[in-house]
């Protein structure tokens, strides 16, 4: 009998409050990992996820969770969740080769009973189609010799309301015994499992979540570049938009879209897409649209200089914010470096400031980071606020700076300061 009910393969922003939550439900964890890094920082009880307090990780590891590099615990785990990172590479194509890997790894080590589960985010046939074969070179076959399922990860970092626990986990199954293993899992420490018919459906429905958002998202970009022109406040219509209590939901415009999904995740539906023979036009339409954001920014920013006889070249600009949302670390597909590249090839004295950054560079050039809010603002030719950190004070912002371009949208708009 195995003594291990659950690894996790990948120990980031997924894999951690997976593992986590499981620690909290009594189960044996164990995580596993290439990074020596991060398994030494994890058994040294030191937190690198937002979601994961010190004293989170030190409840863990006193109720028997560990990390390892070493993939022969796998054997030993009744249930193998992977959670490794599924970007775009340099073509802007899926790069599936750490899901490859710890397929190999699994297949390695995989004993007959046992439930695999892929939680990466991927176009729709991966589980069955890339997943499923490279298990099975283990000799044992899915659905017979072990339980094969697809369950997207649905980890928002730093929101407060929602995390793994109280949002609903879908899951779908190679077979119809694979999905029941799966869902009984989960609902071990998940409030409300939603199982669906096969693996694709489940695929599906995370390109589905994230796309909704991609497009909507460069819906209000587009107005807003173009409400500017037209002299219309684009901040003040959606929230008088938003009063209708049916039939719309509220997005906001901003500098560009980060994290792990909203750049990413589109663009795996796209290229599945693709594979038929055509585009799925919304989508690279909408990348399009975001991915000119930093772009448009620094535009409006050569502009406010310009209206007050300023040139970029050698103009003091400091950033507000370099991560991709408020009030985390994480800096994954951070507008904010795009938008500091173009700076600085404009010839920009660029400084940044942010709570939750230490260091930040661009391109391998260290950035200088401002300690004092109030000095760094009265000191710049111009503010940028790419991110409303609840640790900024706003007021100090409004009556401080010289110029502002808010991105945000959570400015008084002024003569000094311009909203997106």
């Amino acid at each position: 009998m195995t003594e291990i009910d659950l690894a996790v393969i990948g120990l980031g922003y997924v894999g951690m409050p997976l593992a986590k939550e499981a620690v909290a439900a009594g189960l044996k964890v164990v995580g596993v990992d290439v990074d020596p890094a991060k398994v030494d920082a994890l058994m040294a009880g030191q937190s690198y996820i937002d979601d994961l307090t010190e004293a989170d990780l030190e409840h863990m590891l006193s109720n028997g969770f560990s990390a390892t590099l070493d993939e022969a615990i796998l054997a030993e785990s009744s249930t193998i969740v992977i959670c490794v990172p599924t970007p775009l590479d340099e073509d802007h194509r899926p790069d599936l080769s750490a899901v490859e890997s710890a397929s190999k790894a699994v297949a390695r080590n995989l004993r007959e009973g046992t439930l695999v589960v892929l939680e990466s985010t991927t176009w729709p046939g991966t589980t069955d189609e890339l997943v499923r074969p490279l298990l099975e070179s283990s000799g044992l076959a899915a659905g017979e010799g072990f339980h094969l399922a697809f369950s997207p990860e649905r980890i928002d970092p730093g929101n407060p309301k929602y995390g793994l626990r109280n949002t609903p986990k879908v899951v779908g199954g190679y077979t119809t015994a694979c999905r029941d293993r799966a869902t009984a899992f989960y609902g071990r420490f998940v409030e409300q499992v939603v199982p669906v018919s096969s693996t694709r459906e489940a695929e599906m429905a995370k390109l589905l979540e994230n796309t909704y958002r991609h497009v909507n998202i460069a819906l209000v970009n587009e107005m807003a570049i173009f409400c500017d022109e037209l002299g219309v406040d684009l901040w003040e219509a959606i929230e008088a938009a938003a009063t209708k209590p049916f039939g719309f939901h509220k997005f906001l415009p901003g500098p560009g879209v980060g994290g792990h999904c909203i750049p990413v995740d589109p663009s795996y539906l796209s290229y599945t897409v693709r594979k038929l023979g055509y585009p799925f036009r919304f989508v690279e339409l909408a990348q399009e649209i975001n991915e000119r954001m930093p772009s448009y920014v620094v535009a409006r920013v050569q502009r406010l200089l310009n209206r007050h006889k300023k040139a970029v070249n050698g103009a003091r600009v400091v950033m507000l914010g370099v991560t991709y949302k408020p009030d985390i670390a994480d800096e994954r597909e951070t507008p904010a470096l795009p938008v500091a590249r173009a700076l600085l090839e404009l010839g920009a004295d660029l400084t940044y400031a942010d709570p939750h950054v230490k260091e930040w560079s661009v391109d391998g050039t260290p950035v200088r980071r401002e300690e004092d809010l109030a000095e760094a603002v009265a000191g710049a030719d111009v503010t940028v606020l790419l991110q409303q950190h609840a640790a900024f004070d706003l007021g100090t912002v409004e009556a401080k700076a010289r110029l502002v371009l808010d991105t945000r949208g959570v400015l008084t708009e002024g003569e000094r300061v311009e909203r997106l």
